[in-house]
């Protein structure tokens, strides 16, 4: 199993970015990606989620209204599209996998980190 995050970078507060998570290595339309960030200094928290399977997602309330998250069965990749990012999203982002149709359900696999940087 591997999971790829990417699409991190430096943008203005306001500003936008879409990141990816191309998952290999298990069937990928019957479980859930999750996504979760860590901020300097702060526990890693789990802000967002997808049933590949049947499309219920999930959002902590701080990121509602401006995240969205979609899947591609046929690319094996979610997207998480930020926009009206603040200051406060900054982090390292990863995607990581349960391997369960569960978003409740404790990650068993983990991709990469990568950093969203927001300026004020």
């Amino acid at each position: 199993v591997q999971l790829q995050a990417s699409g991190g970078g430096l943008v203005q507060a306001g500003g936008s970015l879409r990141l990816s998570c191309l998952a290999s290595g298990f069937t990928f339309d019957r479980y859930a990606i999750q996504w979760f960030r860590q901020a300097p200094g702060k526990e890693r928290e789990k802000f967002s989620c997808i049933s590949t399977y049947d499309g219920p997602t999930y959002f902590i309330e701080s990121v509602k209204g401006r995240f969205t998250i979609s899947s591609d069965v046929a690319k094996t990749t979610v997207y998480l599209q930020m926009n009206n990012l603040k200051p406060e999203d900054t982090a390292v982002y990863y995607c990581a996998a349960p391997l369960k149709d569960d978003c409740d359900h404790v990650p068993r696999y983990w991709g990469q980190g990568t950093q969203v940087t927001v300026s004020s």
